[in-house]
Parts: C-alpha cells; structure tokens; sequence
C-alpha cells in the first residue's frame, strides 16, 4: 500500500506494510541508495510478518531521474550518482515526519535502516528518540559520530566492508555503550544483507536478521511476540 504524508513542505510518498493482525507497533523503514526497491520492499514484508507496522519513505521523492535499474551493470555508480544530490538535512526532516506519523499511532515506533538507510536512521535517531534502533552498515556514520542516540541500538558491520574501511574501527568505538549490541561478520563486504548477487553475504545476512528480529522483540514487542 502507498499513501502521501505531510512533510511541512510537501507531500512525500510512502510505502505501508501491516501486520497480519491490522496493528502493531511501528518501524520507519529506511532505504539504501538504491530507492525503496524491491529487496526493501521485501525486508518491510518481512518486518510486517513479525507483528509490525512498517513504514519505508521515498527519500528521493524531491529529486527528479531517480529511476534504477537493478540489472543495469553500473546500478552502483548510478545509485551512487543519486545519493549524492540528496539535501541530507531536508531527507532527516523528511524522515523525521514520517517517525512522527507513526509516533502517532501511538503503539511505540523504531527505525531499521540499511547503508545509506542505516546513517540516515541513526541521524533520525539522535533528533526524535525513537524506542529502538537497527542500523546496517551506516554509510554516513563516520561524519555523525559527535550525535547522541538515547535509543537502544543495534548495529552490524561486515568485517571486509571496504566502504567503511579503516573508519570501522573508529566507529565501533564511539558508538559502543552497554544497551547497544555491534556484531562484525567475517568475510562479510558493505551491503552484505541486499539480495543482488553483487552484494549478498548469506550466512552474514541470515545471522544479522535473526539478532535483529531478537533485538526488536526485546525493545519493541509485538502482540506476536508476547504469545
């Protein structure tokens, strides 16, 4: 299902997945650079199915040419080219009022984010304090350190993310606390969770979401998960 929110400075486009029950607790859901495609169209089906109600925004929703391919050979230097024209402050209050949408069902709310997602969601993080956050492989983390998440975090990283790089370390550092959880996958590169050939880690991808479904269900039960 898609519908229009009101950002304060248009309407932006969202995707909704509800759970088997018709309510549950939310989670803003928080592309790659890849758009709202279909492998997270898939991950917030698969959010939906454990008992929540999920939210995906289209963060490129001001830009125009934002059409990927996801067979095209180039589609990460085409993703890439996309992201950068992102107004990065415009894209937290854009994600901040969807966080807020769904504050306002008022059945609890947290933000699962991948790459770019994962970033953008720790950023969102910071300024709204949701009740929980899972952050993949956040590809902006190393400029967002000097922020304080209050939230309960979980964060996973490949261990041969060349992306990341030597800032992986410097990362894990700071964002380490007693009420976060950060997991490092052997052999595992940068977006090792997307599905694409190019990118997918299976062993790494499995393990990441079943500590992330874990994760959620201690800070964000669902009816489901009380059973």
């Amino acid at each position: 299902m898609t519908l229009e929110i009101d950002t304060g400075t248009g309407l932006m486009p969202v995707h909704i997945w509800e759970p088997p029950s018709g309510t549950g607790p939310g989670i803003l859901l928080l592309q790659e650079i890849f758009g709202v495609s279909a492998y997270i169209q898939q991950r917030g089906a698969d959010l939906a199915a454990l008992g929540y109600f999920v939210l995906a925004p289209e963060i490129y929703w001001r830009l125009d040419n934002t059409e990927l391919d996801e067979s095209a050979p180039d589609l990460l230097e085409r993703g890439v080219a996309v992201m950068t024209r992102v107004d990065w402050d415009l894209a937290v209050s854009d994600s901040v009022a969807a966080l807020e949408y769904l504050r306002g069902r008022d059945q609890g709310v947290g933000i699962v984010g991948f790459c770019f997602g994962g970033g953008l969601g720790y950023n969102v993080a910071a300024v709204s304090k949701p009740d929980v956050l899972v952050s993949y492989y956040g590809s902006a983390l190393p400029r967002l350190l000097d922020l304080e998440v209050d939230a309960p975090s979980l964060h996973h990283f490949g261990d041969a993310d060349a992306y990341l790089g030597a800032d992986l370390d410097q990362i894990i550092k700071v964002i380490d606390s007693p009420e976060n959880e950060i997991h490092r996958y052997p052999g595992a590169d940068h977006a090792f969770d997307n599905t694409l050939p190019a990118f997918h880690h299976a062993e790494a991808s499995a393990l990441a979401w079943e500590r992330t479904t874990e994760f959620l269900s201690r800070h964000l039960p669902t009816e489901r998960g009380t059973r």
